[in-house]
């Protein structure tokens, strides 16, 4: 079976969206967007990934078509034990993690919750702490602009591509789509998270593959902080040349060609 499929599971906190595509009985392989993102940011890559991989996209609780709600918890390790119980259901035993941004904090607190779930990670473009952050210049939107004009949306969105990349309006919508309480808790969980623990240190003591892809002109997060990911034994890191923060959207096919080469031995 190799055609795509969309469902909603339901879990504890609301519905989780899904979509599958590539054959079933091929690796699995979790891909986990970044914040006021969704399963439609890897749209691009996708098609590059399918000819090997079942390919599992997964809208985190507050994003895309995932339920928005304003009471259960949207903490990296509650969204992580949702994903890891969605996967369950799929009846996917093993996965390499792929994880945008911060999609990529939230599947190492997947690998963290479900050791036996995750065989390897990936991180692209995902600050391996709060040091690396790069504050927007730009003003924050207030709960009065909710929800944002294109404007407003397109100043968000600016600093998460190479300056000329024009950002498909369908994922500026999924912006839209969220509550304002799910943008700035959600937000907010992955800020709690790194600020418990950074990344590498997370990571080195769970001792899984790993590979860190980074565009070295990323506005969001400081290129130069990949080098902390070396801290994690056997690490692989790769910075990409001319590429902001967003490699899967701007240059899909070198950054399939990365993750393929890696997922090729784990």
């Amino acid at each position: 079976m190799t055609d795509s499929d969309d469902r909603l599971l339901p879990l504890d906190g609301g519905d989780i969206h899904v979509r599958q595509d590539g054959p079933r009985d091929a690796p699995a392989l979790l891909l986990i967007h970044g914040s006021a993102s969704s399963a439609r940011s890897w749209d691009s890559l996708v098609p590059l990934l399918t000819g090997s991989h079942r390919v599992i996209r997964i809208d985190l609780l507050g994003h895309g078509r995932s339920a928005k709600p304003a009471g259960p918890s949207y903490a990296l390790q509650d969204q992580a034990r949702r994903v890891g119980a969605a996967l369950d259901l799929l009846g996917v035993e093993h996965v390499v993690a792929v994880g945008h941004s911060s999609g990529g904090a939230a599947v190492t607190a997947l690998a963290e919750e479900r050791p036996d779930l995750v065989t390897a990670l990936v991180l692209i473009n995902t600050g391996p702490s709060l040091d690396a952050f790069i504050a927007p210049e730009s003003a924050a939107i207030s709960p009065a602009q909710w929800p944002p004009t294109d404007e407003q949306l397109r100043q968000f969105a600016s600093t998460g591509f190479n300056p000329g990349y024009q950002v498909p309006r369908e994922l500026l919508d999924e912006v839209r789509f969220m509550t304002y309480h799910s943008l700035t808790a959600t937000m907010q969980a992955t800020a709690d998270y790194l600020m418990r623990r950074t990344l590498p240190d997370r990571l080195k003591v769970l001792g899984k593959p790993l590979l860190v892809i980074f565009g070295a002109d990323d506005r969001r997060w400081r290129s130069s902080s990949a080098a902390d990911y070396h801290a994690v034994p056997g690490a692989k890191v790769e910075l990409l040349p001319g590429l902001g923060h967003s490699p899967i959207l701007e240059d899909p096919p070198r950054t399939a060609a990365h993750l393929l080469a890696f997922t090729g031995h784990n």
